[in-house]
């Protein structure tokens, strides 16, 4: 794919200047073998009194700063350039890993082990509709890839369930979805994660960018965007992106990679004054894959006295 800019903007306007505590910005994509940061910048107006930098337990890193003083508007602003090469998904023709009617898929016993934390499911299944949504993608008699499963489990979600953008709040749970029969991206992301821990597999909620060519062909642009990865023992951890049904990183760019979608805030924090000063938030994401700028609209976001910005 190559270079890939991304500018990312976040306003917050009050009606009178207010005191802000600690906010805590996760700006900066992660790096492995198939992405890495050339050059990131990040501006903050007021000028921090503080700015330093921790990395999550997750890997991810995250700028933390302290204000002093008041201001009637808060702004955050990165920019990065990011080598973006992702690697064939399923590159070899062979697939050893396979479910069966025999649920739940077994890991080896070390594999096990490390991946414990993204198996249990974090969501109560009581109907069990998570679990036979899950199980819609498995043969009940013989052997299912898990490429294969998991592959049809994101396309029907992009084929089957209504998209709409909410930036506010925490995500729907995977049975409001189902019963809802739509959601934001954040809303479909945490589905897939749940149904793939419900069939046993280790899954993970993520949080990034996702290109855009023009309007409508792909949903999920103009603000940061969500996706799950499930761990294949071919093939690792992959990334499915049920909001599009699409498999892979081709146009993804990851920020964080965690168990649980509240470790995975692009930005948040708290301020001090009146409930009535809180005028409203604005996102703009710029992203530019191989020199094709994408320019997405500006989106209003109602009053809340603590926040955090997300799709």
């Amino acid at each position: 794919m190559g270079l890939v800019s991304i500018r990312h903007r976040t306003v917050y306007r009050y009606r009178k200047p207010v005191a802000f505590g600690e906010h805590r910005m996760m700006l900066r994509p992660l790096e492995g073998a198939d992405q890495a940061i050339l050059n990131f910048e990040l501006a903050i107006d007021p000028t921090p009194e503080a700015l330093r930098q921790v990395n999550t337990v997750s890997g991810a890193a995250v700028g933390v700063a302290r204000f002093a003083g008041r201001s009637r508007t808060l702004s955050v602003e990165s920019r990065v350039l990011v080598d973006h090469r992702p690697t064939p998904i399923f590159a070899e023709a062979g697939d050893a890993d396979v479910l069966t009617g025999l649920l739940p898929f077994h890991y080896e016993p070390d594999l096990r082990a490390d991946l414990a934390p993204f198996i249990g499911s974090g969501h109560a299944d009581q109907a069990g509709a998570v679990t036979a949504y899950a199980r819609r993608f498995v043969r009940a008699v013989g052997r299912t890839s898990l490429r294969e499963a998991m592959t049809r489990m994101s396309q029907a979600m992009a084929e089957d369930f209504r998209y709409g953008t909410r930036l506010a709040g925490h995500p729907q749970t995977p049975a409001e979805t189902l019963a809802s029969g739509g959601g934001s991206c954040r809303d479909f992301a945490v589905l897939m994660m749940e149904a793939a821990r419900s069939l046993g597999l280790a899954a993970r909620f993520v949080s990034g960018y996702v290109q855009t060519v023009r309007s409508g062909e792909v949903r999920g642009g103009g603000h940061t965007h969500a996706w799950a990865q499930v761990y294949l023992p071919a093939d690792g951890w992959v990334d499915f992106d049920p909001t599009n049904g699409a498999v892979g990183a081709g146009r993804l760019i990851r920020v964080a990679a965690v168990r649980d979608p509240i470790h995975a805030l692009p930005l948040h924090g708290t301020w001090f004054g009146d409930a009535g000063d809180y005028l409203g938030m604005q996102v703009d994401v710029e992203v530019e894959f191989d020199t094709k700028v994408q320019r997405f609209q500006t989106l209003q976001l109602p009053a809340r006295q603590r926040f955090g910005a997300g799709s």
